[in-house]
């Protein structure tokens, strides 16, 4: 019953989003709800976990360094180059390289959980590359722009300390003082993680109603390919070097989804509101292509596991 809930987690997220779009008034005034929402589902996650996860995920320093190297090496290239290639307007351009300079997003650590990849590794990548950002935002910024924006390292940090490492830890203690009520914890928390990021989704989506309504197909474009490039090549890379499935879609998750909503900010502040129009687009189709990619994954993991008589494959006993 929560495998089935959890695939149909990418029709729920395009709906959602369809309704967000017709209802906005409905979902707009729910805007104070996304960082506890994302702070839930985080604890749900936490639960999930235990000490020796993230003590396995920092002994594999090669993972980490590949989805770093490719989070600020190759995602602020893709968007330069696909800015140039589809002849965005100055503004917008300058909206996806920042999107492109941004660190991974806390989204990704949900939608890896979603798709059955390490959570823990998404996590702590997702935490280096935060701080990591703190540093590498402005310069790459400045290198792509040719204009330094200043990162509040205070707001970068209080967001990864409020979304993520409190209610995951939380999470871990609750594991260990509930271990014998571990198989109830393993069916719920995926089914309020699919209703949380749905809610969110659709909270954006809303949100951004008129930016979207006021953009052009070109610009969507760009945010589909950037997002889609980001993805395909997280996982490519990190095959290419040897990772394990799991890592490696890890990886691509964590590459492909980025903190659009530091992007925005970052826009508005240094640049112009309509420079902040590919960050609000890409705050809402990275959940949406996010979703889907859990959704194919978790429907591959079962075709994998169950042969069609519903005898479990050799390799998975």
């Amino acid at each position: 019953m929560t495998n089935r809930f959890v695939t149909i987690f990418p029709l729920c997220a395009v709906l959602f989003s369809v309704f967000a779009c017709v209802f906005p008034q409905l979902l707009t005034p729910l805007s104070f709800l996304i960082e506890p929402l994302l702070g839930l589902i985080m604890l749900g996650m936490g639960t999930s976990l235990a000490v020796d996860d993230f003590a396995r995920a920092v002994r594999r320093p090669k993972a980490v360094l590949i989805g770093m190297s490719l989070q600020f090496l190759l995602m602020p290239l893709l968007a330069y180059g696909i800015g140039l290639a589809l002849r965005l307007p100055k503004e917008q351009f300058i909206g996806l390289v920042m999107v492109g300079t941004v660190a991974g997003g806390t989204a990704s650590n949900v939608i890896a959980y979603l798709a059955g990849g390490d959570v823990a590794l998404s996590i702590t990548m997702t935490a280096c590359s935060t701080v990591a950002g703190i540093f590498l935002t402005p310069l790459l910024s400045s290198f792509y722009l040719g204009q330094t924006v200043q990162v509040s390292a205070l707001d970068m940090f209080k967001s990864i300390l409020v979304v993520v490492a409190l209610p995951v830890s939380l999470g871990l203690v609750i594991n260990r003082l509930c271990r014998r009520h571990s198989d109830v914890l393993a069916k719920i928390c995926p089914i309020v993680s699919v209703v949380g990021i749905v809610l969110v989704i659709g909270i954006v989506v809303a949100l951004n109603r008129e930016n979207l309504h006021q953009c052009g197909w070109l610009v969507i474009l760009a945010v589909i390919l950037h997002n889609g490039a980001g993805l395909a090549s997280g996982y490519f890379f990190a095959k290419l070097f040897r990772c394990d499935r799991k890592t490696a879609i890890t990886i691509a998750i964590e590459v492909g989804m980025q903190n659009s909503g530091l992007a925005v900010a970052l826009s508005k502040k240094f640049f112009d509101v309509a420079a902040a129009l590919p960050g609000a687009i890409f705050s809402v189709w990275h959940n949406i292509s996010g979703a889907i990619l859990a959704g194919i994954v978790q429907r591959a993991n079962t075709a994998k596991r169950e042969s069609p008589e519903g005898q479990v494959y050799p390799q998975d006993k």
